[in-house]
């Protein structure tokens, strides 16, 4: 899988869970310490987050890195 193809389908996923939950992207953002700008790149593909990132998204939308990473 490409790079590009690899970050559009995590932020679809970020996405559908997020919505999932009823949240906004400032709900998630603002659950795991980030601006509501850099979840909006996120899930548009637009940024290639580190592994930490990933983390804080997973513990901000409560589910592990696997699940976040299952997609």
């Amino acid at each position: 899988m490409k790079k590009e193809e690899f970050l559009k389908k995590l932020g679809k996923h970020v996405t559908k869970i997020r919505t999932q939950k009823g949240w906004s992207q400032s709900e998630l953002a603002r659950n795991c310490d980030k601006e509501r700008q850099s979840i909006e790149r996120l899930e548009n593909g637009k940024i290639n987050p580190s592994a930490y990132y990933l983390l804080q998204v997973a513990n901000g939308l409560d589910i592990s890195l696997n699940e976040l990473l299952d997609f």
